[in-house]
């Protein structure tokens, strides 16, 4: 399995107060694997998704991830993990303003010592549908276009997990549907893609959806109805 979490708990001090953002979740995701975490604001996803992209470590338990033990590494072990192995693509995108889609995604690749790494950033923009847009600042592209541009950010790498935090929050319905397009294609190609939302319409295109309500893992399963169609979807 690519992600192992077993009894994982995260607790935050408020004072005299602990606050438990996950309460003893267990759970794997294989590779190929395009799972939607499902669950309203407070529900604990985001926090499971930093505790797997080594973000954040849990209070207690063990996190294992492409055979790296996560609760036992230590910071820059935590840094070489990100790098490596876990990509992120955030609902407010976290694009460079002062730099091009060229160069948002070359600086990636430069950070990890990637060789032609202009060429390798404008092969991958040009797969996600940018090749005519590589020259453009961020506010020159539309929500749409900026989210590809985190999206071939985050594969530029090659990293074989994909974290997606609401990754269709700020876009419109018909743009919402090619980044998920996107990510589809991700799973098909091999990467465990890990897709947070509240949108449970989106959870209709996965392969395995995982509710959470409070910090629990409260249902884990294929869609309730069945696996839809991208073409199906609507909201």
């Amino acid at each position: 399995m690519m992600i192992h979490l077993e009894r994982v708990s995260k607790y935050y001090q408020m004072g005299a107060v602990r606050v438990t953002a996950l309460d003893n979740v267990s759970l794997t995701v294989g590779e190929g694997e395009f799972v939607v975490v499902l669950g309203p604001s407070g529900s604990g996803k985001t926090t499971l998704l930093n505790i797997i992209g080594a973000l954040d470590v849990p209070s207690e338990g063990t996190v294992r991830v492409n055979g790296d033990i996560l609760s036992l590494g230590q910071r820059g072990d935590r840094f070489k993990f990100r790098r490596q192995t876990v990509s992120f693509i955030f609902q407010t995108f976290n694009l460079f303003p002062g730099l091009t889609a060229l160069e948002n995604v070359q600086f990636v690749l430069d950070m990890a010592g990637a060789p032609n790494s202009r060429e390798q950033a404008v092969a991958v923009l040009t797969s996600v549908g940018l090749g005519e847009r590589v020259n453009h600042f961020p506010h020159e592209l539309s929500g749409g276009e900026q989210q590809r541009v985190a999206i071939a950010r985050a594969l530029a790498t090659g990293n074989p997990v994909l974290l997606a935090d609401e990754p269709t929050g700020e876009l419109d319905f018909q743009t919402g549907i090619q980044i998920l397009e996107l990510l589809q294609r991700q799973a098909a190609d091999g990467k465990s893609v890990l897709v947070v939302t509240h949108n449970r319409e989106i959870s209709r295109i996965a392969d395995r959806v995982i509710e959470l309500s409070s910090g629990h893992i409260v249902r884990d399963g294929p869609p309730r109805d069945g696996k839809a169609a991208l073409a199906d979807l609507q909201w």
